[in-house]
């Protein structure tokens, strides 16, 4: 029952705040601020330096179970090439394992301890081996690639995929994808670069404010 929770928890949020920093540090400071900003799916890349450690931090201090809403949040892990990543964030408190492709291994590991994986996929053929698998979210990726039409020729053939657009996703096209059935979108570079270039990190908690207003607006048409 929890999987089930935490899916509809993700995409009821809607947008996922892909972190990616020099120092685990830096990265808790980026999730601290996207959380106070509104985005309440996180995920901590495996190219962090001890990402693991960034991990076990904020499951600490957030939960997704929580009743405060300051301190509600889903706390995942991406970049998970192998089941041996996935399993090692998941034993550090990640609630969700997020790779940049398809690896039958890592969906296996996450169905047996029955975690949401979102592998990255491309192409039709990958798509339908997820589905196949048992994955409940695709990652579509890199999403630049793409633009929203995307998601209409894949529910083509495959109306049951839940699609999750990641890279190339901005302010500005947000609205085109959830509208085009997206259940939800992945934020990287685009969140946290200007905090990153000004040393301000407060400007990643106004970047999620204006993320997830965007998101609500586009549910509402």
């Amino acid at each position: 029952m929890k999987k089930i929770k935490l899916l509809q928890q993700i995409t009821d949020a809607g947008v996922v705040a892909v972190l990616r920093a020099e120092t685990p540090e830096e990265v808790v400071q980026m999730a601290e601020q996207a959380i106070a900003g509104g985005i309440k799916v996180i995920e901590v890349t495996m190219t962090v330096p001890f990402a693991l450690r960034a991990i076990e931090e904020l499951a600490k201090r957030y939960s997704s179970s929580a009743q405060d809403d300051s301190r509600f949040a889903i706390i995942g892990v991406g970049t998970a090439l192998d089941p041996e990543t996935a399993r090692a964030a998941i034993l550090s408190g990640a609630e969700f394992v997020v790779g940049p492709s398809l690896n039958p291994r890592t969906v296996e590991l996450c169905n047996r301890y029955r975690v949401p994986i979102m592998p990255g996929c491309m192409t039709i053929q990958e798509i339908q081996n997820a589905l196949e698998l048992g994955v409940d979210i695709i990652k579509l990726f890199p999403g630049n690639l793409y633009s929203p039409a995307m998601i209409k020729a894949i529910k083509g053939p495959l109306p049951q995929a839940n699609i999750m657009p990641t890279g190339g996703v901005s302010l500005s096209n947000l609205g085109e994808w959830i509208q085009a059935g997206a259940v939800a979108v992945g934020i990287g570079s685009d969140l946290t670069a200007d905090a990153v270039k000004t040393g301000n990190y407060e400007l990643v908690a106004q970047k999620a404010a204006s993320y997830t207003e965007a998101y609500r607006a586009a549910k509402k048409k």
